[in-house]
């Protein structure tokens, strides 16, 4: 059995035995989310959870005083940044930031793949909210959030962490490019949607997390999932299907041709959503 083999075997039946070991999401990500999941929280308490970590009180403050939110007033403060970002946003926007420290590895061929995971999510994530933008500006729908879209693209390839992680673990043997590639080609979706099922995430994050590459799956209507196969396909992750993706979004009215996805506007608003993970 080829060393791929063996890996991917190994996957699967801890995968198959519900022995594989998931990330967890950061302790402060955590509490956030219960926070916002209590209906009697105001905006003061939320400013206190979010206040015990600085890396995301300092990440939100910057993303209140951010084109994302279309103020020019500055805030400067964690209380003014909670207030203006608001409580209906704000479990998503801080998984969100809390995201990266989850990509770190110790072992140098993983940290590069980590790297790469990390910096191609961020891409996938401002094409994502960007075509979303564009397609609520044309047809005034406003049944999709931004903050959702977000969460949902920088989710939607979870799956790799554990790769990564088991490739660290047997470094060496199986830190290398050929088997990550395949491993996570074959198994980041089953993987994915394991994931944030633990993380009590809901079915449309499950659902884009273990189906964004396969088009068989299609929901009725307009979804998240659409948006963040659009962001995958220009962001190069699946070149192999991004005619059939792009047609198949033209048909189904999230973009109204491809040109939209290289308008002025359209760079304009993915760049101002990459300078939230920058």
């Amino acid at each position: 059995m080829s060393t791929q083999n063996a890996l991917l075997t190994i996957l699967i039946e801890k995968i198959n035995n519900d022995t594989l070991v998931l990330p967890t999401l950061p302790a402060i990500a955590l509490k956030v989310r219960k926070a916002a999941d209590n209906p009697d929280i105001n905006l003061n308490q939320m400013a206190d959870v979010v206040g015990q970590d600085p890396s995301l009180s300092a990440r939100m403050i910057k993303i209140a005083n951010s084109a994302f939110m279309g103020r020019s007033v500055k805030v400067n403060s964690v209380s003014q940044a909670v207030t203006r970002v608001g409580l209906v946003y704000i479990k998503n926007i801080a998984t969100a930031l809390a995201m990266e420290q989850l990509f770190v590895s110790k072992n140098d061929v993983v940290a590069d793949y980590m790297k790469r995971e990390w910096d191609n999510t961020v891409a996938v994530v401002a094409n994502a909210m960007a075509t979303l933008q564009i397609y609520v500006k044309r047809t005034k729908k406003r049944d999709l959030s931004l903050d959702t879209v977000t969460l949902a693209a920088l989710v939607h390839n979870i799956g790799v962490l554990p790769i990564l992680t088991e490739a660290e673990r047997h470094e060496e043997v199986f830190a290398n490019p050929t088997f990550l590639e395949v491993a996570i080609e074959k198994l980041s979706g089953r993987i994915g949607g394991s994931i944030t099922r633990e993380w009590g995430f809901g079915q449309p994050f499950v659902d884009i997390a273990e189906y964004w590459r396969d088009l068989s799956v299609q929901p009725e209507n307009v979804a998240y999932i659409d948006f963040v196969r659009i962001g995958a396909v220009l962001a190069g992750k699946i070149e192999n299907q991004k005619d059939a993706i792009l047609n198949l979004a033209i048909q189904r009215g999230v973009i109204e041709d491809i040109h939209e996805l290289s308008s002025d506007e359209f760079v304009a608003m993915r760049d101002v959503a990459k300078q939230i993970f920058d």
